[in-house]
């Protein structure tokens, strides 16, 4: 795989994001015009539940998908608090919800919670792809992030996600990988998402060439794996373009 070819792949899949504190409806505007390249649009946007309806009138007839974060960062919200914002926001015109699954209480002993609130969520979500972020650089063990990813496929999550990319550590193709072999022995249509780290096309095509080995070539397309980054839509571009990157900037 060519750089260029990693990049056009990575374009494809790219939920362009933007979960800063200080964001605004003039942030969301930049965002949304981002999204539409001239290399072809990304596959979704990913804001805060405010933004939703701003970002859905903003897209409109562009094929844009988007996604917004409930239950985040820390995944601590009350189940009821999260299904009221799940629904405010599907209301708005979400297209996909990421969810912070409650990765302590696992990590505590109890995986069974995670199952629950992902079924619950996934209840209220519908049709609508459900996105589990457990938070594995917190996770940090093989065997619970492991335990997480079970956890979140026996609720019917539609996508297993690494990170909310407010932590230290984000995705790694270490816990990614675990994840993939998850997703391969639930024997269901479950996506990856990377999120928090990728910042350049060489860190996007790690993710893809892991995809294309442990799932095969032709399975991280759009409708199974994303790449969820702020910064990297500039290195990308520039690969596209021939041209040199600019340094990538801090955050998701």
């Amino acid at each position: 795989m060519t750089p260029r070819e990693a990049a056009a792949r990575a374009l494809a899949c790219l939920d362009l994001t933007n979960l800063d504190a200080d964001c605004d409806a003039a942030a969301i505007e930049a965002l949304l015009a981002r999204a539409r390249t001239p290399h072809g649009p990304v596959a979704a946007v990913c804001v805060w539940p405010a933004f939703v309806a701003q970002a859905r009138r903003g897209l409109a007839g562009s094929g844009i998908r988007v996604a917004t974060v409930v239950s985040f960062p820390a995944g601590t919200a009350p189940l009821s608090a999260t299904l009221g914002e799940t629904e405010r926001a599907l209301g708005d015109g979400a297209d996909e919800i990421d969810m912070v699954v409650p990765w302590r209480r696992l990590a505590a002993g109890e995986p069974e919670a995670v199952t629950e609130e992902v079924a619950a969520v996934k209840a209220t979500c519908g049709a609508a792809p459900l996105k589990a972020i457990l938070e594995t650089g917190e996770l940090a063990t093989p065997e619970r992030i492991r335990d997480a990813a079970d956890a979140a496929l026996a609720g019917g999550a539609d996508f297993l996600k690494t990170s909310t990319g407010k932590v230290p550590v984000n995705a790694t193709p270490e816990a990614a990988a675990i994840l993939l072999d998850a997703i391969a022995a639930s024997g269901r249509p479950v996506g990856l998402k990377a999120a928090g780290g990728v910042k350049t096309t060489a860190d996007a095509a790690v993710y893809l060439d892991l995809c294309d080995r442990r799932m095969g070539p032709g399975w991280a397309t759009p409708a199974r794996f994303r790449i969820g980054a702020s910064g990297v839509l500039a290195a990308l571009l520039a690969t596209l373009d021939g041209a040199a990157a600019a340094p990538a900037a801090g955050g998701y």
